[in-house]
């Protein structure tokens, strides 16, 4: 399964990236295959282990911010694995052709 999601805090002011960087940590350092953009990070892996990353991250972010807001999209595909680098490549075969 692929999850993308996006964590905000909410009350900290206009400039949340200390704040993102906190639950983009947590991301990273669980292993798993991930990408971050401007608006998401993506996650790949088994439902239990995704979803504790994203509720680790929601968790980094909670210990310094009053609110947190959560956007969360799941792509569950049982038995596909690298999806997350084999959805992006096939657009881009596409977009050679």
């Amino acid at each position: 399964m692929i999850v993308a999601f996006s964590v905000t805090p909410l009350g900290v002011g206009e400039d949340v990236g200390e704040y993102v960087a906190d639950a983009v940590r947590v991301v990273r350092e669980s292993g798993l295959p991930n990408r971050t953009d401007a608006m998401f990070t993506s996650i790949e892996g088994e439902w239990e282990e995704v979803m504790d990353v994203v509720r680790r991250a929601v968790a980094a972010v909670e210990e310094r911010a009053p609110r947190v807001s959560l956007v969360l999209k799941a792509d569950i595909r049982p038995g596909v694995t690298d999806a997350l680098t084999s959805k992006v490549a096939a657009v881009e075969r596409h977009l050679s052709a």
